[in-house]
């Protein structure tokens, strides 16, 4: 199964988004999507998954999601810092035992399990500015484990 990550659109979806999500098989948005238009059009390539994040007011998602794929679950939620986890985070580790938490708001690329979990920020995707390095990425499970691979936009 090939899952598409993106976070931090800010209400840009990049040309190049929907070849580089070419034949996965679900989107997850961590968040800060801007508008339900970046939304609509991910889910013309995929199933998508989407939270808010904080610059997204007026949006109806949800501050977190939990999604199962292939037998493994995703906590997707915006604001994670993997090494200080928040009260709210915490419980909802807890509570719904994630294999992969996916996370944006630092617009940084993130990958590392921590506590047996693994902790994955896709980095940012909207436009260019402050000389970020934009990005998406897949998680692909194989035999060997999963496999992150970081796309530049």
């Amino acid at each position: 199964m090939k899952i598409g990550i993106i976070s931090d659109t800010h209400d840009y979806l990049d040309p190049k988004i929907p070849e580089l999500f070419k034949g996965v098989d679900h989107i997850l948005h961590a968040g800060d999507v801007g508008s339900p238009w970046i939304t609509f059009q991910l889910e013309q390539i995929a199933p998508t998954t989407a939270v808010m994040g904080n610059t997204d007011q007026g949006l109806t998602l949800k501050e977190s999601e939990l999604v199962e794929l292939d037998g493994r679950k995703f906590l997707v939620h915006h604001i994670v810092d993997p090494r200080e986890l928040s009260d709210t985070v915490k419980e909802r580790i807890k509570r719904s035992k994630p294999d992969v938490v996916v996370f944006g708001h630092t617009h940084k690329r993130f990958c590392q399990i921590l506590r047996g979990i693994l902790f994955f920020n896709p980095g940012y995707s909207g436009k260019q500015r402050f000389n970020l390095d934009r990005s998406v990425a897949i998680l692909q499970w194989q035999d060997q484990g999963i496999q992150p691979e970081f796309l530049p936009l």
